[in-house]
């Protein structure tokens, strides 16, 4: 029975939430959910939401390619020197969106808050060298 350390719940909790965010921005692109409780209630049409939601997709899936490639789940020849950086500018991002989305105008965005402040949480426990086992989680 294998054990789980706390670096592979993050990866794979991360990896689960960025899913979960993509599709988020994929439901407003195809207006099954309202652009104007995104980005801080600031979009002003349709062509500033594609743009907003175009770069967020591109973004936020980048990372879930940088966490598989850092996971061992897509062999490359990319330095974890490289990944680090990014993993390190990606929780910088994080940290100043969680002050962001404090201010934001409206509470759905607020509560986004919470969500960008556990990823960067979840990037630090992946950036962090030592391996701790997570009790009573196996796969």
């Amino acid at each position: 029975m294998n054990t789980l350390t706390l670096k592979q719940v993050a990866y794979r909790l991360l990896s689960t939430l960025l899913t979960a965010i993509v599709l988020f921005h994929f439901c407003i692109i195809f207006k099954l959910i309202p652009y104007n409780i995104a980005w801080g209630g600031r979009l002003e049409n349709d062509n500033q939401m594609y743009v907003f939601e175009a770069v967020s997709i591109l973004i936020n899936s980048i990372l879930i390619v940088v966490l598989f490639l850092k996971n061992k789940k897509i062999t490359q020849r990319i330095s974890d020197r490289i990944l680090n950086v990014i993993l390190w500018f990606y929780l910088s991002v994080f940290l100043l969106n969680t002050i962001g989305n404090i201010f934001a105008k409206t509470n759905f965005e607020k509560f986004f808050a919470i969500l960008t402040f556990l990823f960067s949480l979840l990037i630090w426990v992946i950036l962090k060298k030592d391996k701790q086992n997570v009790a009573g989680i196996s796969i």
